[in-house]
């Protein structure tokens, strides 16, 4: 079954990462975010503070895209966002600590960020899924809720093993359950892609091409 326009928009943080980006282009993506009715624009940190109308929610990102930053540098980075508005981090973890099995390091550095942001910033941990066996997948998933974490986030759109798949939203949902929330992001790039990521269990869409998809046209592509 489709989902009204309006309600599918409500998932969507409407994001633009391209390291090309312009503080024109976040303009911009800002009134388009407005416009279409998107829980919120995300954005890089470099662009902050921005102005936002009513309503519209502002994500951050946090050692991005490779999460390869020391956990004290993405504690740093994360406190100097919400300190210019941000509502919502959405951090990197050490993708080859969580493929070494050192679960303890992604924790470790997740409750550093939640400690630089605490509540009633979210908080969500990009997990870099595609790039994780199913193992890793919940063992990242059960660290970050350990850690604190609002949600857990399956992809930077970066990576070149891929973005979300509906198999790991389904497992990263099942692990964390009722203790914290999934959004699916990378690779997202038809309305019929986004509407069975939310019914794998996705609460929030990560998208760049958020008109396109909500008017139901294929996406050239996306973060």
């Amino acid at each position: 079954m489709t989902a009204p326009i309006a309600d599918l928009a409500t998932y969507i943080d409407h994001t633009l990462l391209k390291p090309e980006a312009t503080r024109a282009d976040v303009e911009r993506l800002i009134a388009e975010g407005a416009e279409l009715g998107t829980y919120s624009v995300c954005i890089s940190p470099s662009f902050l503070p921005v102005q936002l109308p009513e309503g519209l929610k502002l994500a951050v990102v946090c050692g991005f895209p490779s999460g390869k930053h020391h956990a004290e540098v993405k504690a740093a980075e994360a406190a100097l966002s919400v300190a210019q508005g941000a509502d919502e981090i959405d951090m990197v973890i050490d993708v080859g600590a969580a493929v070494e099995g050192r679960y303890d390091i992604v924790e470790s550095e997740i409750r550093a960020v939640r400690a630089a942001a605490p509540a009633p910033t979210v908080l969500k941990v990009i997990i870099e899924s595609a790039a994780l066996s199913d193992e890793a997948i919940i063992a990242v998933c059960e660290a970050a809720v350990n850690a604190g974490a609002d949600f857990v986030k399956t992809s930077t759109g970066f990576h070149p093993a891929g973005g979300a798949s509906a198999h790991a939203v389904e497992l990263m949902k099942r692990t964390v359950g009722d203790r914290a929330e999934v959004k699916a992001s990378g690779g997202v790039r038809t309305r019929a892609a986004a509407e069975e990521m939310i019914a794998a269990g996705a609460t929030r869409l990560g998208l760049s091409s958020s008109r396109d998809i909500l008017a139901d046209r294929t996406a050239a592509g996306d973060y």
